[in-house]
């Protein structure tokens, strides 16, 4: 399961309603901050999330709208005396950024709180045993830009009535077949095909920051059970978009339907833009679309 809170959905302008961008991921006792615009650790607490279990930050790109509140974060979690060690992963470029801005305020490796940066090169950035954490590279302007594919893996669930037909005793050896081993029973094997259901459970989530394309992303996208992107323009104003390294809720919208993406969450939003008309030039194309605002909470539960 992946629950979502959305801490700042603006683009790089804030509005009295929307933060800058910020999203928290949770799933299986870790959370998982993806950017840190300015502002992020009162959204944090107005949200209701909180400072706990935050120990890893992964960024998109270093534009001070994503990055501006790392400095504010990491100086509250020093002054309640956080011990954990924060990891922030990013592209290079991303984190020379924030290591002078925090080496600009505190000194050379003096942040308040015990930091690593661990840069980022397309692959696996998480292996948290219950889900995974993938980067790949994303175009946006001239910034070392990623996005994030976070997936838990499917399971196979054993079959009481096969169990009982097949006479497999509770124990050890329904615990061999549930991992997969095959085991003996008097004179016959049992293979794991033989008692296990079809695969089921596994979740993916894909989160995009700021993009002037999707062209060659698909294969990171496909068949995601939801798809959280920007969607900084309408299509009235794409040259606009094209100028500024953005996409426009009818492209963003046109990457999910021919990915199989089950939801699409519109992200980064322009103040110039009512909600309305963003939504409904999405939804004319793939109609499961929805608009995030400041403190939504999606789930992203097995099925």
């Amino acid at each position: 399961m992946f629950a979502l809170t959305f801490l700042g959905t603006s683009a790089s302008v804030p509005s009295a309603e929307r933060n800058h961008p910020a999203l928290l991921v949770e799933a299986a006792g870790k959370r998982i901050l993806v950017d840190c615009g300015e502002g992020t650790q009162r959204q944090l607490l107005r949200s209701g999330a909180g400072f706990r279990r935050l120990d890893r930050i992964l960024l998109t790109h270093a534009h001070l709208d994503h990055v501006l509140g790392i400095p504010g974060l990491f100086s509250t979690l020093g002054l309640r005396q956080n011990s954990d060690v924060m990891t922030v992963h990013a592209g290079q470029g991303t984190l020379d950024i924030v290591v002078r801005m925090l080496s600009g305020l505190w000194g050379a490796g003096r942040a308040p709180i015990p930091v690593e940066f661990a840069p980022l090169t397309a692959g696996q950035v998480v292996d948290a045993g219950d889900f995974t954490v993938n980067c790949f590279p994303v175009r946006h302007r001239d910034t070392d830009s990623f996005g994030f594919s976070f997936q838990s893996p499917t399971r196979r669930h054993l079959q009481p009535d096969r169990l009982a037909a097949l006479g497999v005793p509770d124990g050890p050896l329904r615990g061999e077949l549930a991992a997969g081993r095959p085991v003996a029973i008097a004179d016959r094997t049992i293979d794991p095909d033989d008692v296990l259901g079809p695969p089921s459970g596994g979740k993916k989530l894909v989160v995009i920051g700021d993009t002037e394309t999707t062209d060659g992303l698909s294969r990171y996208v496909a068949d995601a059970d939801v798809l959280v992107i920007e969607a900084t323009f309408l299509d009235r104003d794409a040259s606009t978009a094209r100028d500024y390294g953005h996409l426009t809720a009818r492209e963003a919208a046109a990457f999910a339907a021919a990915n199989n993406v089950e939801q699409l969450v519109l992200n980064h939003m322009s103040g110039r833009y009512r909600d309305e008309e963003l939504l409904a030039e999405a939804t004319r194309i793939f109609p499961n679309t929805r608009i995030a605002a400041d403190f939504d909470h999606i789930v992203i539960s097995p099925a």
